[in-house]
């Protein structure tokens, strides 16, 4: 399963990261296409979730006839999230979670066979991807721990510290795609993808049951965006478990997609606590309130004054021939009662022989 990634690359970063080994011995540097996708832009992150709009690595061929555009590569935002082909109105509301796609299911899938059977595959970049421990004792998702799972690095470069890399010399996670593209009414195209999975082998069942298919090295990247050259049954053999992975548990901001702060993707031991959340107006003033009580208490104990008629009542109570001071009678108790009602019956009593005497 993937359902956050971090990606803090602005587009030329990006496109620096992704330069490839073509037919030529140079290197070349993919093409950035930017599409329209209804007004919305790709936005650099520590918490990436599904609807936001990401880089997306697909063949230039999808876009070009041309002899040396077939293993050319093309960088594109696209949404993540496949909008389904048949939805009308709002894309946001189609009402299906399809930021994953499972591999076993995926050519019965009415909404992924289609791409598929077109070529449409892709390669979703990004630094690394957001898993929660769900293996293992049953834990309430708010108690579950997260970790960010990204591919090893050289040995001087730490993936949640920036500057002890640059975009030519850190190795980006690259995980296999389909994509598609949907019309509004209007005609306004929108493209948008989902990330395929599986089931997750040893290197991560001990964290979950799921995990999405990563393409290692350059081959496998090649063969899977090479639709022209690669049969469908040929790139689906392409997809393996990923052999080399390497994680760190990070914090709880990761649970909320708001949070976008640089401490999402540092090991736990190293994120800064948050802040303690403003106290809100109304409790401000009542604490405030009850300060200056508590100030105009200790003022009024210093006062000598009150220190004096303190010693004079002192002294009252403790004379004997002081007056009884005005304090309440005490709560009377049952039996006192109970003597009082007694006391009455034997005056009754004793009234009555007298006059029987007379």
């Amino acid at each position: 399963m993937c359902g956050r990634t971090c990606l803090t690359l602005d587009p030329d970063q990006v496109l620096c990261a992704c330069k490839y080994q073509n037919s030529s011995v140079k290197k070349e540097t993919p093409e950035w296409r930017a599409e329209f996708n209804l007004g919305r832009r790709y936005e650099a992150s520590y918490n990436i979730a599904p609807t936001d709009i990401t880089p997306v690595v697909v063949s230039a061929a999808h876009f070009s006839d041309q002899e040396d555009q077939k293993c050319a590569r093309t960088v594109m935002p696209m949404m993540w999230g496949m909008i389904p082909f048949w939805h009308k109105g709002d894309y946001r509301k189609h009402g299906l979670t399809t930021n994953n796609c499972r591999l076993e299911h995926l050519m019965d899938s009415k909404l992924y066979r289609g791409p598929f059977k077109r070529g449409q595959r892709c390669v979703v970049l990004c630094e690394g991807f957001y898993e929660w421990q769900t293996a293992g004792p049953a834990k309430k998702p708010s108690e579950r721990e997260a970790y960010l799972i990204f591919v090893p690095q050289e040995s001087d470069v730490k993936i949640y510290d920036k500057t002890t890399w640059t975009p030519s010399n850190v190795k980006l996670l690259r995980m296999a795609g389909l994509f598609d593209v949907w019309e509004d009414e209007c005609g306004d195209k929108m493209y948008s993808y989902s990330i395929i999975t599986f089931q997750s082998s040893k290197i991560m069942d001990w964290m979950h049951y799921r995990m999405p298919a990563i393409l290692e090295t350059e081959q496998q990247m090649n063969d899977w965006l090479d639709f022209k050259r690669v049969s469908d049954s040929q790139a689906l053999a392409t997809l393996q478990p990923a052999k080399s992975l390497e994680w760190h548990r990070v914090t709880k901001l990761v649970n909320n997609s708001r949070n976008k702060s640089e401490e999402c993707n540092k090991p736990i031991e190293l994120a800064a606590k948050p802040a303690k959340p403003p106290m809100n107006k109304t409790m401000m003033a009542w604490l405030n309130v009850r300060k200056k009580r508590e100030e105009q208490i200790k003022a009024e104990q210093s006062d000598p004054s009150d220190e004096e008629d303190k010693d004079g009542a002192m002294k009252r109570k403790s004379s004997p021939d002081a007056a009884p001071d005005d304090s309440p009678a005490k709560r009377p108790r049952f039996k006192d009662f109970k003597k009082a009602a007694q006391k009455r019956s034997c005056g009754s009593c004793e009234g009555e022989v007298k006059s029987a005497e007379r």
